[in-house]
């Protein structure tokens, strides 16, 4: 069963579908089914099977030894085999198949002499290959035209390997010319969390990236609709394994859904809300185990707008802690050290300053699609030729989303009753009316949401 809003039907649905959506057949099946439920559906952008990311991840890692590499292969091989196996190995469909799993050998072979990032996101987008291939023609078993497209075609980017940056308006004219034609008489597969540079080499988005193709492609083809199809049932107060009186949220705002993305909702990923808002287009996000449970819409603005939405959590922070005397009644310090981290092409979350300190924290899960970290070598050593840098690890972010937080009296003494047992090492509030932020020690953070959860939206 596809979700329908109250709004006018969508005259083009973008649906994406991530790994456990599509980890074997009976679950492609499953979210075949959705897409056909709905005619508005005509682009469909799929993860790879669950587990094989992970599977190819440690295929690029230098440590792999032949015996392992060639256990891996046939780990990917069997998860792509029993789908094939359940369609009945279609001629074709298998030779597709068979094809990439051979290059997926040759290009962890070539990662013995030449450890490259653009033979690792080929490597990588390998999976997304595979599973759009199957997906297409699980559809097909149902009765309904459709065939599988190489988003690389269409999907254009720099040449930042691991994390690459799209090109809005190259994806924009290539999806029009060569894309959306093919819809009218086709349900068409695609892959998520890759794409092409200039040249035509394989480039993928970060872990977490198929959400953003979904969002990026449907704002490419001036959609009305994108599904985002998961393995629960909507956007929640909190994760439920957390806070067991955790419940599901309707519909809930860009701004508050970007706070959620950003500081931690698992649903997400935080960039794929970006092109909705270019283009206000509404995102669904649901169950594809339980279609009919519904699940949560988000809009460019809703009825109903609380104080207190939603606690969002994010784990394995880090903090930053930069001390210089060249801070003290000095210019310059601040964009130098911003200048330092953008070369090195990082994001900093949340910043506190004093006369001669400034701390910043980082998110470990921006790392690339390789998995490799954020503070390299080479940063810290950078950084500390102005200043003196200390790293601390095994620390979370918690945030509090919601609306007009920063002018409603009493948030922070309500907060911070919860909190008055907890070491906190950071506090952020202000810069957003959707958010408060507190950082504490990775063993307390379980604890710190269901005490705020039950403190907001339980009491």
């Amino acid at each position: 069963m596809s979700p329908v809003s109250h709004d006018i039907r969508p005259e083009l649905v973008v649906a994406k579908f991530g790994g456990t959506s599509v980890a074997d057949y009976a679950s492609m099946s499953r979210c075949a089914d959705i897409v056909l439920a709905n005619p508005a559906t005509r682009l469909v952008v799929v993860s790879a099977s669950s587990g094989v990311t992970n599977l190819l991840v440690e295929l690029t890692q230098a440590n792999v030894n032949d015996e392992r590499r060639l256990a891996l292969l046939k780990q990917i091989a069997q998860i792509q085999y029993a789908i094939l196996d359940e369609l009945g190995r279609p001629q074709d469909v298998a030779a597709s198949i068979d094809k990439i799993l051979s290059r997926m050998s040759v290009l962890s072979e070539s990662l013995e002499l030449d450890r490259s990032k653009a033979i690792m996101d080929e490597l990588l987008s390998t999976g997304e290959q595979c599973s759009s291939i199957l997906f297409s023609a699980v559809i097909r078993e149902k009765g309904t035209a459709s065939d599988h497209f190489d988003v690389r075609q269409v999907l254009r980017t720099d040449s930042h390997f691991g994390r690459a940056e799209p090109h809005i308006e190259a994806i924009a004219s290539l999806s029009g010319d060569l894309l959306k034609p093919l819809l009218a008489n086709y349900v068409i597969v695609t892959q998520g969390f890759i794409g092409a540079d200039q040249d035509g080499r394989t480039t993928t988005l970060g872990r977490g990236g198929s959400d953003y193709s979904a969002a990026l492609l449907a704002e490419a083809l001036c959609a009305t609709a994108v599904e985002i199809w998961t393995d629960v049932a909507g956007i929640y107060t909190t994760d439920p394994r957390l806070a067991p009186n955790a419940r599901p949220i309707a519909e809930i705002s860009f701004n508050e859904a970007a706070e959620m993305a950003t500081f931690g909702a698992k649903v997400l990923h935080p960039a794929t809300i970006l092109p909705a808002v270019r283009q206000k287009i509404q995102v669904f996000v649901g169950s594809s185990k339980a279609p009919e449970m519904g699940g949560t819409w988000i809009r460019h603005q809703v009825e109903d707008t609380p104080v207190f939405r939603a606690v969002a959590l994010r784990r394995d922070q880090t903090l930053l802690n930069l001390h210089s005397l060249q801070m003290l009644h000095a210019q310059g310090f601040l964009a130098e050290t911003f200048a330092t981290l953008a070369r090195h092409k990082i994001s900093v979350d949340l910043i506190t300053t004093s006369e001669v300190n400034v701390s910043l924290t980082l998110d470990k899960t921006g790392s690339d699609s390789s998995g490799q970290g954020l503070l390299s070598e080479p940063l810290l050593q950078e950084l500390s030729q102005h200043c003196r840098v200390r790293v601390e690890d095994n620390l979370a972010l918690i945030a509090i989303i919601g609306n007009r937080i920063a002018s409603t009296a009493g948030i922070c003494s309500r907060v911070f009753k919860v909190l008055e047992n907890h070491n906190v090492r950071m506090i952020c509030q202000g810069a957003s009316p959707h958010n408060l932020c507190v950082l504490v020690s990775e063993s307390e953070a379980a604890q710190v949401v269901n005490a705020l959860h039950q403190n907001l939206f339980e009491s």
